[in-house]
């Protein structure tokens, strides 16, 4: 695994623009093809077993916590918890979730956090890189490939799910106001449920209305929704006032209601408990004495870094934010892969079952926050 200078391409700002990705410059710079990083294929095979290895860890995981009742130790309020476990029973599907890796080539890589709900960076490492690769590597390097297959495994999963939709019931897509990135990710989504060839609308969190006559949710026009592709975590959707009305409606979601079990930090710990010694995890523990030497201390919810202590030696490395009301949990700490003045951590997707891809991250310190660049990548 190396990380390579390159001259960005002249026109990178429209060729992003063209496919949707208009938040490329978030933060002052948030896509950096000015670098890239250039892995193997051996490195490849080993972050695809990994990501499969983890996705069958964090399955087993799930039936566990439903099994042994662990709902109070993710902070789920009770009145939800028949909801995920009808979910999953159900067999209610799933798009993608993301698992953020600590891995050089080096050695096996290791789970730092499973983003399972709403995972972001979807856009950029799907078609934004791919194009990239086409147009600014293969011309000098025609053998280079990229390990990146989830546009097509979305789109196929998207066509799977739409056989079991209505055709005259279209799938709502909802973020919040005000963020660019969150709105371009989930135009993504809703562009690949498009060409699947369902209708589709789109309606901001914020204008989900409640018809207590009708006893269902509507949009700003008042159309009901029946399906809805949200990028809004769990952990506030079921807070939020209209929450406990999700358990009286047959809305399907996607995420499903049991990805709640998994896009929470109390999985890591969870996770060690059931697999103690595995190659692709790191020790973690809900008590801080279980953990030697350095750690790091996350909140049960959190969102990019907010809230993440580093203990390494003497030096703390703090970022601050307003989660950890929850809970927190300890993780062993590992090095995260340094290349000149840059942290790498690699986003490995599922989609559906399967494998489809990484996006790198790089920041000027070891917690990977909401300005971290992205880095495309390739391999030969």
């Amino acid at each position: 695994m190396q990380r390579l200078q390159l001259e960005p391409r002249p026109d990178w700002p429209q060729e992003c623009e063209s496919v949707g990705f208009n938040y490329h410059s978030m933060d002052g710079i948030y896509w950096d093809e000015s670098h890239c990083y250039r892995l193997t294929a051996a490195e490849v095979a080993e972050l695809e077993s990994a990501t499969r290895a983890l996705h069958e860890l964090a399955r087993e995981a799930v039936e566990h916590i439903i099994a042994s009742d662990l709902f109070d130790r993710l902070a789920i309020p009770p009145g939800f918890v028949e909801y995920v476990k009808s979910s999953w029973r159900t067999a209610q599907p799933t798009l993608a979730g993301r698992f953020d890796l600590a891995y050089d080539g080096s050695g096996p890589p290791k789970l730092l956090e499973y983003n399972a709900d709403t995972p972001t960076a979807l856009l950029e490492a799907s078609v934004v890189q791919w194009r990239w690769l086409e147009q600014a590597i293969r011309p000098r390097i025609p053998e280079a490939d990229q390990f990146n297959s989830l546009h097509e495994k979305l789109l196929a999963s998207w066509r799977a799910i739409a056989i079991t939709f209505s055709a005259d019931a279209p799938v709502h897509f909802a973020c919040v106001k005000d963020s660019d990135e969150d709105l371009g990710n989930i135009g993504y989504q809703r562009d690949l449920a498009a060409q699947a060839g369902l209708a589709t609308r789109f309606v901001y969190i914020e204008d989900i209305g409640w018809a207590s006559e009708a006893g269902l949710f509507v949009d700003r026009e008042n159309e009901p929704i029946t399906v809805l592709c949200k990028l809004y975590p769990w952990e506030w959707l079921i807070r939020d006032e209209f929450g406990p009305h999700l358990t009286q409606v047959p809305l399907r979601l996607f995420e499903p209601a049991w990805k709640m079990l998994l896009s929470n930090k109390a999985l890591l710990p969870i996770l060690w408990e059931l697999n103690p010694g595995h190659p692709n995890l790191l020790p973690a523990a809900f008590e801080r004495w279980r953990i030697s030497g350095d750690y790091v201390q996350k909140p049960i919810y959190s969102r990019e870094g907010a809230n993440v202590t580093l203990y390494r030696g003497a030096e703390v490395l703090r970022e601050g934010g307003s989660y950890g009301g929850e809970g927190w949990i300890y993780q062993a700490y590992t090095p995260i892969a340094h290349f000149d003045d840059s942290y790498a951590v690699i986003g490995s997707w599922i989609v559906g079952d399967e494998p489809a891809g990484i996006g790198i991250r790089e920041d000027p310190t070891p917690i990977t926050r909401n300005s971290s660049r992205f880095v495309p990548h390739y391999f030969t």
